[in-house]
């Protein structure tokens, strides 16, 4: 049984569709127009109580400190936005990264890697591992790290722990994954199973964000879709995502595969859920209940 506070949630979500589709969904949308339509997702999210916000700069990539005030005084939580890779900015995330962060009990950082078709693969990458070695630079312990992310954001934390294992660096603690997008070759059962259950995506509009986000790689790469990567050698790893959306088996084989490659890894499907269903925090109880759960994990990997 649902909650009262989930229908007004789907209302909102179902004008954020509108609002994609607006862009030039199913016609091929520009950057821009896509950037215009993402800033409607800031208004499912609930001001988060207790957190402090002061911009920042960790490993010469510009973002946005996020700092609960009962925040660990060791511990950081690096969070890389979704957005397909187009849009997305720690503005949009700021609210429900305060959720998470205040769930977890450490601060979090959310950087503004750069983002396509200006900055195309392997760019958000790069960023994001500058800021992994950046947190480390600055004394953090990585047994004292966490990675999230959600939707490509959590496609890209994926990428981001394998290029550090691939380069022989240390890797976060544990990974927090939401959504996460992580086959760019579309090849999911679910992307065409769940197209009209998911109120907050389309399939032209992820499309053109992996067209834009591949330039000239191949959307079967390791760290462009690490659904293809050898995924031995990870952190555990803690997945949340929706029953009704479209990269539902993004997630489920994702989980699969890392279990495959002896990684710890869980996964919780929440039936009737959308796409990033956790921006509801602070608005609707599931979302609430999600990001508990989620802290519940990131304080046990901390101890």
């Amino acid at each position: 049984m649902v909650s009262p506070q989930l229908e007004e949630y789907r209302a909102k979500a179902r004008k954020y569709r509108e609002k994609l589709r607006a862009a030039g969904d199913p016609v091929p949308a520009t950057a821009e127009d896509f950037r215009k339509a993402d800033q409607f997702m800031d208004l499912l999210t609930g001001e988060p109580h207790g957190v402090d916000y002061a911009e920042g700069e960790v490993g010469g990539v510009a973002g946005l400190w996020v700092t609960p005030h009962q925040a660990a005084p060791s511990g950081a939580l690096l969070y890389l936005h979704g957005g397909g890779y187009v849009m997305g900015s720690s503005s949009t995330h700021r609210k429900m990264v305060g959720h998470l962060a205040t769930a977890a009990g450490v601060r979090a950082f959310i950087p503004d890697y750069r983002l396509a078709p200006e900055h195309p693969y392997p760019a958000a990458v790069e960023d994001g591992v500058a800021v992994f070695r950046g947190l480390l630079a600055e004394g953090n312990r990585p047994e004292r790290i966490l990675m999230g992310g959600d939707s490509a954001g959590g496609g890209l934390a994926l990428a981001v722990t394998l290029a550090l294992r691939n380069d022989g660096r240390p890797t976060p603690r544990a990974l927090l994954l939401l959504s996460p997008w992580t086959d760019l070759a579309f090849t999911g059962p679910s992307l065409q199973g769940n197209a009209e259950s998911d109120l907050t995506m389309t399939l032209a509009a992820a499309r053109k964000m992996a067209e834009y986000y591949c330039g000239r790689s191949k959307p079967r790469a390791p760290l462009v879709s690490p659904l293809y990567a050898d995924l031995r050698g990870l952190p555990p790893t803690y997945i949340q995502v929706g029953g009704d959306e479209m990269l539902l088996d993004d997630a489920v084989r994702i989980d699969e595969r890392l279990r495959a490659a002896r990684v710890d890894s869980r996964i919780d499907i929440a039936p009737g859920m959308q796409h990033v269903f956790q921006f509801g925090a602070g608005t609707i109880p599931e979302a609430d209940e999600a990001v508990e759960r989620l802290g519940s994990f990131a304080r046990q990997q901390l101890g």
